[in-house]
């Protein structure tokens, strides 16, 4: 991508997965970044954390580059990226970091990564803030929706930004221009031709997806990032609160609730095996009031049964919690018992359970995917019911396809959705059962207690009831 080392205020690349955006981008900037002294911020929507962001993309490349004398270990910080040059590489996000974006000075280039999720308020916020003379945006994106702010901003108004900004590049890029693509993008992208043809198009095309009505999900599946807090009581306090706090000097009716009670319930973990060339995939979420929160995936191609078990560690948490599978694979099930998740066990099914586990996730106000379950976000656009050819209804039936990250979610909250699903049972949205909701109140206020007790003691009897309560157990 020789425009990159070209001046010009906006360098755009856009398409499908796999066409080396990002790469090239980030070693564009290392190159740069060792010629000459040189501020450079890295944004993106939403990062809560440095992990979220290119920072590490960038540290690999600066290995695989041999720029080390440039780079050395000393100036790669956990937040901040520096050469010898003087050259700054900073990252932010752009939705929840406002005050800190607009205060920033001296931006020579700025990139945004994953552009297509920036909302126009970001772009609002963002463009102003990159006023040095010879500053430069240069955005990386997937195409989603023909309404996004990004694709509308560049694509669909490109004339209008390269009339007014000469010297401006605005390029599509695909897997065909990435001559190192890795055999298991390759097998992912080989997948999803085979198996439809649309989503293909979308995901590693370029094309952007076209809202259906007939999309499982549709109106429900919100990208969005979040950090559950399981010790935060329904009440909105801590239980550090609860513990001696204000809670622990006030009435039960000033603080609003008579005992702790997260307000998080979870985390649940739900697998999907792969049969021949289809993914494997564990899903790990959270319910909190009436919503439902996807945290992490994985989701990967012909994994080997020896190799599940390490990378079923990519999910954190799921050796040490309870995990559902589907029940089709009884001789994985038992294999991954043996080999450090006892906890995992086959998921019920019954005649019509497929529809009842899809009424149950419908029923929550929301669903929220966290934006690093990319995978999880394309199934929520690219699951659909079958449509009639003729008069374009929308029919009951569901596609097969698209639907292995769906799959592991209603796995994973089966014991909720078989008790919303029993006879003479009815359940005002997608809560826990009575009884096992009054057991886990009890547990809860059972690890309280006994935190509180070692809390006097204080050291090591303090760290072990607290970590009895964050397990449930």
């Amino acid at each position: 991508m020789e425009f990159l080392f070209m001046p010009s205020r906006y360098k755009v690349a856009y398409g499908g997965r796999g066409g080396i955006k990002s790469w090239s981008f980030a070693r564009a900037l290392l190159i740069k970044g060792a010629r000459s002294c040189i501020r450079v911020l890295c944004a993106r929507e939403f990062q809560n954390s440095i992990k979220e962001s290119v920072h590490r993309l960038l540290q690999d490349q600066v290995e695989l580059m041999g720029l080390s004398d440039y780079y050395p270990s000393s100036l790669i910080l956990s937040t901040e990226i520096h050469s010898v040059t003087g050259t700054e590489f900073v990252f932010a996000g752009i939705r929840n970091n406002v005050t800190k974006i607009k205060s920033m000075e001296g931006i020579d280039i700025c990139w945004i990564e994953e552009a297509e999720k920036v909302s126009e308020n970001s772009w609002s916020v963002l463009i102003p803030t990159i006023r040095k003379s010879g500053s430069e945006l240069w955005v990386s994106f997937n195409p989603h929706e023909e309404r996004d702010p990004t694709y509308k901003k560049f694509i669909t108004n490109r004339e209008a930004v390269l009339k007014e900004f000469p010297g401006s590049v605005i390029i599509e890029t695909s897997w065909r221009d990435n001559p190192w693509l890795p055999k298991e993008l390759e097998a992912e992208k080989d997948y999803l031709a085979r198996v439809d043809k649309d989503a293909y198009d979308h995901v590693w095309g370029g094309q952007v997806q076209k809202r259906s009505s007939s999309q499982v999900m549709r109106g429900k599946c919100f990208l969005e990032a979040f950090v559950p807090r399981p010790d935060e009581c329904s009440c909105g306090h801590s239980l550090t609160d609860h513990l001696n706090g204000p809670c622990a000097s006030l009435t039960p009716a000033l603080c609003g609730c008579r005992k702790f009670i997260s307000s998080w319930n979870g985390p649940y973990y739900g697998a999907d095996w792969g049969f021949a060339a289809d993914p494997a995939v564990l899903v790990k979420k959270w319910i909190r009031e009436n919503v439902l929160y996807i945290e992490e995936e994985f989701w990967g191609i012909g994994v080997e049964l020896d190799d599940l078990s390490k990378k079923f560690d990519a999910v954190s948490g799921a050796r040490e919690h309870a995990v559902r599978a589907d029940n089709a694979r009884p001789e994985t099930i038992s294999y991954l018992q043996r080999h450090g998740y006892p906890q995992l066990t086959a998921a019920s099914k019954w005649p019509g359970s497929v529809e009842d586990g899809i009424s149950f996730l419908r029923s929550f106000e929301k669903i929220v995917i966290h934006p690093r379950c990319i995978h999880m976000d394309e199934e929520s656009r690219t699951y659909k019911h079958k449509v009639d050819q003729l008069t374009g209804d929308i029919l009951p039936d569901i596609i097969d396809k698209n639907n292995h990250c769906w799959d592991a979610v209603r796995y994973g909250l089966e014991p909720l959705i078989s008790a919303r699903s029993a006879p003479g049972l009815f359940f005002a949205g997608p809560s826990l059962a009575p009884k096992a909701q009054e057991r886990k109140a009890e547990k809860e206020v059972s690890c309280v207690l006994a935190y509180r007790d070692h809390a006097i003691k204080g050291g090591r009897d303090r760290d072990v009831a607290m970590n009895r309560w964050l397990r449930g157990d």
